[in-house]
């Protein structure tokens, strides 16, 4: 699954065009690596996502192609 599609499905960005550009600035990093909107995601890769003020590290635990909001949480763990 490409990471900016997942960080929306994800609901740790609300927002598909947010979390494009978030990847395009050089916000978020997969595994220690600067990562680009279209990388692909797999079960364990860790993201982490600088906001400036606050700092987010999850680990992904599972891909889904939808999700409800309640299921949204069970998609990582926050580390």
């Amino acid at each position: 699954m490409r990471l900016d599609k997942f960080l929306k499905l994800s609901r740790l960005i609300k927002r598909r065009t947010v979390a494009k550009e978030a990847c395009d600035k050089g916000m978020v990093s997969v595994n220690g690596k600067v990562a680009k909107a279209g990388d692909i995601l797999k079960v364990g890769d860790i993201i982490e996502i600088d906001f400036g003020t606050r700092v987010i590290k999850a680990e992904v635990l599972d891909l889904k192609e939808h999700a409800l909001k309640e299921d949204a949480e069970k998609m990582y763990r926050l580390i």
